[in-house]
């Protein structure tokens, strides 16, 4: 069998495309596939516990990606996790009654932000806060209150 000079560049060249693949890939799995920044504006939300939530995490309305979490961080005062969002401008009709919930995405665990919309007229703007929240449930916590409740049945 005789190689050609054309057959290794090809065989090269299918290589690198196949690297290149991959690394496209991995950047939408890992949620880095945003390499310019939307137009956006900024709404915060306070959550007893946000769980595994992380930088760069979606928020969804409706199933459908509107934004993504930029920041998350302690208030010192009241020990509730605060979450910025980014949200992408051409979503600027939110209510302002609007509900945040944390959930969990999939079989791997992926946290992300859901928003409910209310019924108001009046519309969230930039650095706006949303007030109702509901924080993500732990399911190690979930699971000690069910064992905890079924021992106390048995009592």
């Amino acid at each position: 069998m005789q190689h050609t000079s054309t057959q290794d560049t090809l065989v090269g060249l299918f290589v690198a495309a196949g690297i290149t693949a991959l690394f496209f890939l991995a950047l939408q799995v890992s949620n880095l596939s945003a390499l310019t920044e939307k137009d956006s504006y900024t709404i915060t939300a306070r959550f007893e516990n946000s769980g595994g939530l992380k930088v760069k995490s979606p928020v969804s309305a409706a199933g459908v990606k509107i934004g993504q979490v930029s920041a998350i961080s302690l208030d010192p005062k009241t020990y509730e996790a605060v979450v910025k969002m980014s949200i992408y401008s051409q979503y600027n009709n939110i209510p302002s009654d609007t509900t945040a919930s944390v959930f969990t995405a999939g079989l791997l665990g992926e946290q992300y932000v859901s928003l409910e919309p209310g019924g108001s007229e009046e519309f969230l703007k930039n650095n706006g806060a949303i007030e109702i929240t509901q924080s993500a449930i732990i399911l190690e916590k979930a699971i000690g209150q069910f064992l905890f409740k079924s021992a106390e049945e048995k009592k």
